[in-house]
């Protein structure tokens, strides 16, 4: 079977942090922490980049609003002018609520939707899962991992500096 990674836990948030640091030092930049609750500094120290969710949200709010004020010229001023009370075709303040709420509207979708596929969800299986102990990871266990594809990894290489950095119940994971 195909190699994933090798895996290890640490007793507490604090260990999980100082590990991924010493680790993310020594070079490995295919690892990712698992654990029951958000640690500050955690993403930092795995050299996660700043998310990439607000600039879908804007993209999608900017494409709402844009798309609503081009339909609503486009229907008012070009294919059906109608003058009502001496209004202009193109009348900008009568078209704000709707050009908001499609704004709104359109980010909101981006905004789940973005979430969903940068995060690769819906997963329902994922090799980490095979850890015997991986289960403690939604109450109290603190888990690190190295991945195969990590370009300084090598089985014994990987176990061995996941030992030094204070994990426990390290295994290897297939895919």
């Amino acid at each position: 079977p195909k190699l994933f990674g090798v895996m290890a836990e640490f007793s507490s948030a604090s260990d999980l942090l100082h590990a991924a640091k010493e680790i993310r030092g020594k070079g490995f930049t295919r690892i990712e922490a698992y654990s029951p609750f958000p640690i500050h500094g955690l993403d930092n120290a795995l050299g996660h980049p700043g998310s990439k969710v607000p600039w879908i949200v804007l993209a999608g709010g900017l494409t709402g609003a844009g798309g609503g004020m081009l339909l609503q010229w486009w229907t008012s001023a070009v294919e059906y002018p109608i003058r009502i009370a001496g209004k202009p075709f193109f009348s900008i303040p009568a078209f704000v609520p709707v050009t908001f709420e499609l704004g709104v509207l359109f980010a909101a979708f981006a905004a789940i939707l973005g979430m969903l596929a940068l995060n690769r969800l819906p997963k329902p299986y994922d090799p980490v899962f095979r850890h015997s102990r991986f289960d403690r990871v939604t109450d109290d266990g603190f888990f690190l991992s190295i991945e195969a594809t990590d370009p300084l990894f090598d089985r014994a290489g990987a176990q061995e500096v996941l030992a030094k950095a204070g994990g426990t119940h390290i295994e290897e994971l297939e895919a």
